[in-house]
């Protein structure tokens, strides 16, 4: 059997295409132009599958973060869900950061998105947390998420040791940061997640011994 002349489309395909590019080129290089031209269709064959370039970017966002976990909840440990929520937040945001605008603008009408933040709410709530505490802590976490993974703060600094010598003898060892900067972004993340979570423990007590 002869193959199509023209290829077969799907919205698996255009997602795969979209986020390739998006990695690529970057989310202001992305229209359905550009995104047609990279699949060799016209851009009228991508409007049959999505109406407009904000519908596919959300259905892109739903999948990329398929997998952030939001199942600490549920044993009613606020903590443990707290950790559980951030770090497979944030290992998504990683993951693609060009996507990270249209992910971090918030849940809007994406189902996947309003489904977490319906159990985290509800986990912090059924945990003994204020609604109002709920939503600002949910809030909190997602600026300590999104602020961990827009750059990276190692990476940010110069190589050469020139730069430094003798102007900022307190950064003679910053050409160096580069070397580790996973490591030091990871560990970074985990001790700013730590101190929020410590410092929400006798916030908590408070709130707990007032409602009592």
């Amino acid at each position: 059997m002869a193959r199509p002349k023209t290829p077969i489309l799907s919205k698996p395909v255009i997602r795969r295409a979209a986020l390739e590019l998006l990695d690529r080129d970057g989310l202001e290089r992305l229209s359905m132009r550009r995104l047609a031209e990279e699949l060799d269709v016209r851009a009228a064959s991508l409007y049959g599958h999505y109406r407009t370039k904000e519908e596919l970017l959300g259905d892109i966002a739903d999948e990329v973060t398929a997998d952030i976990d939001v199942s600490g909840f549920e044993g009613g440990d606020w903590r443990a869900g707290l950790a559980t929520w951030a770090r497979s937040y944030r290992a998504a945001l990683i993951e693609h950061p060009n996507l990270l605008p249209v992910i971090a603008s918030g849940p809007g009408r994406r189902e996947e998105a309003l489904r977490r933040a319906d159990v985290v709410h509800g986990g912090l709530v059924g945990a003994g947390w204020p609604p109002r505490y709920a939503t600002m802590i949910g809030a909190s976490t997602k600026y300590l998420v999104v602020g961990a993974a827009t750059r990276s703060f190692a990476r940010g600094f110069d190589d050469d040791a020139r730069v430094y010598r003798d102007r900022y003898p307190n950064l003679s060892q910053a050409h160096l940061l580069a070397e580790v900067a996973t490591e030091i972004d990871e560990d970074s993340f985990e001790l700013a997640l730590t101190a929020f979570l410590d410092g929400l423990t006798p916030v908590f007590e408070t709130v707990r011994t007032a409602r009592g």
